[in-house]
């Protein structure tokens, strides 16, 4: 039984390792979006805890999270690393990530749920968004929880073509996405925690493990 518990929790570790090394190669393609799926991944993971959810069901939509965006190593890197705006035919390519992501994580039978992620986070609730126009709650709610979080996480990051938006810009434009763009209920949460976030904690220019530890103190 112990070599039994042993090897359980090796292989519990190396899946792990696994899908971290799988995120930062997602996030490397891009270069300028550096640990952008794991702050992802634990802003969802927040959210899904301030939505009332399990222990379990915040790891799973972490595990989703992690592995949003692995469907841009599909993409060139030409695209996903431009230092400006994309054109429309690069911008059109760049959509395809999505589809891609839950092609490369459909068939992880172990873990169900991850394509969920990978293929909806760029859905909008008012069904404009993509690949498939879902409207409402017709879009998964573990997407709709990274979507919202994908989106935080983009503005107050600092990208090739843009630096990190004061605070303040992140939540009115959250606020503003509300019904339209994003789940009202869930952005709401997000903006729950913006505002508890005195110290703007929560952006790209502060180290992760600092992040996760921000989170642990508010359970």
């Amino acid at each position: 039984m112990e070599d039994f518990e042993v090897k359980y929790h090796q292989l519990k570790r190396l899946t792990d390792q696994l899908m971290h090394a799988l995120a930062r190669v997602a996030d490397e393609n891009g270069r300028y979006t550096k640990e952008h799926s794991e702050r992802v991944a634990l802003y969802s993971m927040e959210i899904a805890r301030r939505l009332g959810k399990s222990r379990k069901e915040q790891y799973e939509i972490y595990e989703m999270g992690l592995l949003h965006d692995i469907g841009k190593i599909g993409i060139p890197d030409s695209i996903t690393a431009k230092p400006e705006c994309l054109k429309e035919k690069e911008y059109n390519l760049m959509k395809k990530h999505p589809m891609i992501g839950a092609r490369i994580l459909q068939d992880i039978t172990e873990i169900p749920g991850l394509a969920v992620g990978a293929r909806w986070h760029h859905e909008r609730y008012d069904g404009s968004g993509y690949p498939d126009g879902l409207v409402g709650n017709a879009i998964p709610e573990e997407a709709r929880i990274i979507g919202v979080a994908d989106a935080y996480d983009a503005m107050s990051s600092e990208r090739n073509y843009s630096g990190v938006m004061k605070q303040k810009m992140v939540r009115d434009e959250i606020e503003r996405g509300k019904g339209t763009q994003f789940d009202p209920e869930i952005a709401d949460v997000l903006i729950q925690m913006i505002d508890d976030d005195k110290n703007y904690v929560m952006n790209s220019e502060i180290p992760t493990y600092i992040i996760e530890e921000y989170f642990t103190r508010l359970k």
